[in-house]
């Protein structure tokens, strides 16, 4: 999913260098703006790449929809209840195809699919390395055991190394 968010913010940023190739200045500004667009604001550290955000954003429509909407997106992660999820997801996906933004609206429509995993996810909290972290566990377990024949065994194996997790 972050991958998409990135291309969003590349194709809205070469689209809109295209769209800007006769004014080589402005042009230029959009084009070498990549890594600012795509870094988090707090993350900025000096105070001038702070201000050429600020102008930049403030200078380009179709660039500061994406640069909002992919924060509140962000923000999906951070409820806790599936209600609650589900309702920002679907203002935040109306605001994406009310923006008229083609690379946003396709994003959009292929982030669909996945809600239930995004409302799962505010109830669940297991981000990727701490499912990482089980499948080699299990893998641990099987290898010990040079495999299992019976399945119901191996999954009360897999059950006891994890007794936290439902």
């Amino acid at each position: 999913m972050a991958k998409y968010g990135r291309e969003v913010i590349d194709r809205v940023r070469v689209d809109e260098a295209n769209r800007l190739r006769h004014d080589k200045k402005a042009r230029k500004v959009v084009k070498t703006a990549r890594w600012l667009l795509l870094r988090n604001r707090e993350t900025i550290g000096r105070e001038e790449d702070h201000v050429r955000l600020n102008e930049l954003l403030a200078a380009n429509q179709s660039l500061m929809t994406v640069y909002v909407l992919r924060d509140e997106l962000k923000g999906l992660w951070r409820l806790s209840s599936p209600e609650a999820a589900r309702t920002a997801w679907n203002d935040w996906a109306r605001k994406a195809r009310d923006s008229a933004i083609p690379a946003l609206m396709r994003f959009a429509t292929r982030l669909e699919p996945y809600l239930a995993g995004i409302a799962a996810a505010t109830v669940w909290r297991l981000n990727t390395s701490v499912l990482e972290g089980i499948n080699n566990r299990i893998k641990v377990i099987k290898r010990m055991a040079y495999g299992f024949r019976d399945d119901a065994y191996f999954f009360l194996k897999i059950r006891a190394a994890f007794p936290g997790i439902p």
